[in-house]
């Protein structure tokens, strides 16, 4: 992943989900929140992060914060994906499947959030395992990582994208 921060003018930021932590010390529970940020152009490059602090603002700011440094670009193709994708993370895998235009993104609460801000239009989703928010958009993300369009496979194979969909001989 690219260490590199996108200018800030053109992203668009959202909280996905916000936990209480608790951690127990001699003295009682010490209690913090952590905030599940997604950030994105609307145009192929999203990030993920998460910030932890004793208050909501700092911890989304945190957020925020983290998932600029770990922005990384998705291929897109007619305002959807180019190929069926599976993305694991921890116990959490999601399915995500290209779709015809017009059908919209059919996902849930989390991987909406994630899929929204990367610029897809059309796209089908379905969770296989857990049911965490964190894990969920990991998933998610880490699946969208693993797209490769269709120009990057020719360029490895040393043909055309004409000759890897079998147009032209």
């Amino acid at each position: 992943m690219a260490r590199r921060e996108a200018p800030v003018s053109e992203l668009q930021e959202k909280v996905v989900y916000i936990n209480r932590v608790s951690k127990v010390v001699k003295g009682g529970r010490r209690f913090a929140l952590t905030a599940l940020v997604v950030v994105g152009d609307g145009e192929g490059r999203v990030g993920v992060g998460m910030g932890k602090s004793q208050e909501v603002p700092v911890a989304i700011r945190k957020g925020i914060e983290d998932a600029k440094k770990n922005m990384f670009s998705v291929p897109l193709q007619d305002g959807t994906i180019p190929h069926e994708v599976l993305g694991v993370f921890g116990a959490g895998k999601v399915l995500l499947k290209p779709a015809a235009p017009g059908t919209g993104i059919i996902a849930g609460g989390p991987v909406r959030a994630l899929l929204e801000l990367c610029g897809i239009k059309n796209v089908l989703s379905k969770s296989l395992g857990s049911d965490n928010a964190m894990n969920m958009v990991k998933a998610a993300a880490q699946g969208l990582q693993s797209l490769s369009s269709a120009e990057d496979i020719a360029r490895k194979r040393g043909k055309t994208v004409g000759q890897i969909y079998g147009w032209e001989e």
